[in-house]
């Protein structure tokens, strides 16, 4: 499956196998698209209630702003409910500088959580260390403006 909006993204979707699901992305991820990558990921995970790990290949994508970065946000929530293991493939310098700026890092790309599936299980993890989506705005407070001297001061 391929969608196309109009100003040149492009998600590609396939099986690498029975419980693996790829979603290349090529182009910005910005407020124009967003909402289209995050409801792909929520039809694929509909649509394939086995899948035991989502790879968001990110190799040809190009900046992505704050409405890309909260569907990434999005995803890692909707993929920790379903059980689903999140990667974030073909990251480059310019997204692991924004996710560590907005100390989103580690939540993006840590997959610790285990899957408890049973009979009449509703899709949720347990993870030895539980992670929570970390606020961006308090991240970015706790960070200075401008970088200090070896005694502290600007």
């Amino acid at each position: 499956m391929t969608t196309t909006p109009s100003d040149g993204f492009r998600l590609r979707t396939r099986y690498d196998n029975p419980g693996a699901v790829r979603v290349e992305m090529c182009g910005d991820l910005d407020h124009t698209n967003a909402d289209t990558l995050l409801a792909t990921v929520e039809e694929l995970l509909a649509g394939h209630p086995d899948a035991r790990e989502l790879r968001l290949d990110c190799a040809s994508s190009g900046s992505i702003d704050s409405s890309g970065l909260a569907a990434l946000i999005m995803i890692r929530r909707r993929t920790g409910e379903a059980g689903v293991a999140l990667h974030l493939d073909g990251r480059g310098a310019a997204l692991d500088r924004l996710l560590e700026v907005t100390g989103t890092l580690e939540y993006l790309t840590t997959t610790s959580t285990r899957t408890e599936r049973a009979p009449g299980h509703t899709g949720r993890t347990t993870s030895e260390t539980a992670h929570e989506a970390p606020s961006v705005i308090e991240g970015v407070r706790n960070r200075s403006a401008r970088p200090t001297g070896p005694d502290g001061t600007a």
